[in-house]
């Protein structure tokens, strides 16, 4: 929780900032669906990883971009697995993908476009029974995490009801490195979010 009162405010301060300096700040919120390599076509000669995909669930998201110069500035976004899954019949886990981009945003009249590559993690939460560590408040963590460096690229169609609001498609692509809880690092993203710009 702590952690998503962070992620709010790190956008806030994006969209005061883009305010206050007359630049353009796009914030968003949607839903999105995961797709990763089925476990039925584990690939056997890598045996690193572990044939469990990352298909299916609900996935929501939030994020910002902030544009600097000429329809180019950088962003971010979370997106998470809205219920837990079961992990090889076993362990409760749930996937949390992390990314900071550079972004190209444009919009022409009603329609609005953007692109974004960059850079993040993907941090999967196993839990537990029992605890596992303390935090910084004396209280109990029942999970642990298993967290990976990924690549990412992203592109969205922006379609503004109004002037300021606007739905938007996405898709994304991760590559996640050393991703062995599953069955690829390839894992692809489709989302549809409710934006509102900010600015010019």
């Amino acid at each position: 929780m702590r952690k998503l009162f962070a992620v709010a405010c790190f956008f806030s301060f994006l969209l005061l900032s883009g305010v206050v300096h007359g630049q353009q700040v796009d914030a968003q919120f949607g839903l999105s669906a995961l797709h990763g390599t089925s476990a039925t076509n584990f690939d056997l000669t890598n045996p690193d990883h572990q044939p469990v995909s990352l298909s299916g669930g609900v996935y929501p998201s939030v994020g910002a971009d902030f544009l600097l110069w000429h329809n180019l500035g950088f962003g971010g976004e979370v997106a998470w697995k809205a219920s837990r899954g079961l992990y090889q019949g076993q362990l409760d886990y749930r996937p949390i993908f992390y990314d900071f981009n550079a972004v190209y945003a444009r919009k022409v009249s009603r329609v609005g476009f953007a692109g974004m590559a960059g850079i993040g993690a993907q941090s999967t939460r196993f839990y537990t029974d029992s605890c596992v560590s303390f935090n910084a408040n004396g209280g109990c963590n029942n999970f642990v995490s298993s967290n990976h460096f990924l690549l990412h690229l992203g592109g969205a169609l922006r379609l503004y009801v109004t002037p300021s609001i606007y739905v938007a498609p996405e898709l994304h692509y991760y590559y996640v490195r050393n991703n062995v809880d599953f069955t690829s690092p390839n894992v692809t993203r489709y989302s549809l979010n409710i934006g509102y710009t900010f600015g010019k």
